[in-house]
């Protein structure tokens, strides 16, 4: 069945699409799956470096500890984004870098890192945005409860003024926290990431302190940043589709509905949780860890939000023909999501990436309009958008990928359609500026635009960041 939305974005494959003149263009990257030198000037474990060094956690058991190297190679890194032309580049800050047991004063050598970065990013015209949590929790915390407990949301805003402080001058544009849902239920559910617990209850428990600790952070930015300064979050929101029109599989939808989306865009932008999920987890918790105020604190203003889209998300009331190890965020015994074990997810049909997650720009258009209609106040950034292929070198030196020219003409093209019809999307960024450590996968997938010849750390652009470059300088995307 072709959707209305997958009608509109392949209406006319041919013709060039213009964006509008002050749209964003830029690329991403994190800390800990770029940065290496895990030991280097203070850094101490986080509980990636920990999970990473699990045998049997990580694939072909790889870890960060060198990475693509760019602690090292940061100025070639930067010379890259400015010979593709891009206008804005979405970094993580180490936390156990800057603040090695998650509690006290900084490390000077840390944020002199981010500072020389910041200075040549803004020296190339490069607008530096700053993500002050990518997943790289500091094990001290973890060992002291991690973010099930409220403690961890305290001190995240202790290591938040301590960045603002520090960097307040030079960045003017912040991110809280990147995908929320993975710390909390990948992280304390299923245990695919980092720490690599499986309780329920304390998946539950992480999300709500994720939640408070985004908006004490915001608290904490605001006391110290210019009065310019936009803060914001960046949440994966997965575009649930139900497999059938059918009531239980309508109702299939909204249970991971309130569990991957409303559990935080309920607190951050509504200042309330869903009532429903309430229900749907009463077997598990009574939520009694939620204290008066707490959504308050977590309900800040923001500039605008973060949205990170790879694939839709298709489920049914459970009939034995889906599983939810299939839903696309990695195998486990155990699910990531709490109180809905009546559930199933199934693969999407088309075309998958090297992930297996399917290939569909509807969703993006889909997921862009619903926001809108519901926060028609905020405006949308695609903080990340992209896709893993089996990318190699060929005997002259050159990477083609045709595939993820493809895939991001697809995708870009449904923001277009998104914006046209009445989305505010004020900038995309590219995932990834490099190919990197993409977590329990270790090396095995390459998302860059950048291809990393591991062994040697030799940096090859694309075709695909040759493309994205022209797309980025001149506003129009080509048709096909």
């Amino acid at each position: 069945m072709v959707t209305a939305a997958q009608q509109q974005t392949a209406s006319t494959p041919d013709a060039s699409r213009t964006f509008p003149r002050d749209f964003l263009w830029g690329t991403a990257t994190a800390a800990y799956q770029i940065e290496g030198a895990a030991g280097e000037d203070g850094r101490t474990p986080s509980i990636w470096d920990t999970y990473a060094r699990t045998p049997g956690r990580v694939r072909n058991g790889d870890t960060g500890d060198i990475a693509t190297d760019h602690y090292h190679r940061w100025r070639e890194d930067v010379a890259l984004m400015a010979e593709l032309g891009v206008g804005a580049y979405r970094f993580s800050l180490a936390w156990p870098r800057i603040q090695p047991t998650g509690r006290g004063p900084a490390v000077q050598k840390g944020l002199d890192f981010y500072r020389r970065l910041v200075d040549d990013l803004l020296a190339k015209g490069i607008q530096p945005v700053a993500t002050l949590y990518h997943w790289d929790l500091p094990q001290d915390l973890e060992d002291a409860g991690g973010w099930p407990e409220r403690v961890t949301a305290e001190r995240f805003a202790e290591y938040a003024a301590l960045a603002a402080e520090a960097l307040g001058d030079r960045v003017r544009t912040w991110t809280t926290l990147n995908e929320p849902w993975c710390s909390a239920f990948l992280g304390y559910g299923s245990g695919v990431h980092a720490p690599g617990r499986t309780d329920p209850v304390a998946a539950l428990r992480a999300a709500h302190h994720l939640n408070l600790g985004h908006g004490l952070a915001v608290q904490a930015l605001r006391d110290r940043l210019r009065a310019d300064a936009r803060c914001s979050v960046t949440l994966n929101i997965h575009h649930v589709r139900p497999r059938t029109g059918s009531d239980a599989d309508t109702d299939a939808a909204r249970r991971i509905d309130a569990l991957a989306n409303r559990v935080f865009t309920g607190p951050m932008l509504s200042g309330a949780y869903p009532e429903d999920l309430f229900k749907d987890t009463a077997a598990l918790t009574d939520w009694s860890f939620v204290r008066d105020g707490d959504l308050t604190t977590a309900h800040q203003p923001l500039d605008f939000l973060g949205v990170n889209y790879y694939s839709p998300t298709l489920v049914s009331r459970a009939d034995g023909s889906g599983t939810h190890t299939s839903d696309g965020h990695g195998r486990s015994a155990y699910s990531p999501w709490p109180g809905a074990d009546d559930v199933a997810f199934h693969q999407p049909p088309g075309d998958t990436t090297a992930m297996g997650w399917a290939i569909d720009p509807s969703g993006l258009y889909e997921l862009l309009r619903r926001l809108s209609s519901d926060f028609p106040h905020l405006p949308l950034i695609i903080t990340e958008n992209g896709a893993a292929f089996h990318d190699y070198a060929d005997p002259e030196g050159n990477v083609n990928d045709p595939e993820r020219i493809d895939y991001l003409r697809g995708h870009l093209a449904a923001v277009h359609e998104a914006i046209r019809d009445g989305a505010d999307v004020r900038g995309y960024f590219l995932w990834s500026l490099l190919d990197n450590f993409e977590w329990a996968h270790g090396y095995s997938k390459r998302f860059g635009a950048v291809y990393v010849d591991y062994p040697t750390g030799t940096r090859i652009p694309k075709a695909s960041a040759r493309w994205y470059a022209r797309v980025a300088r001149t506003g129009v995307l080509p048709g096909a």
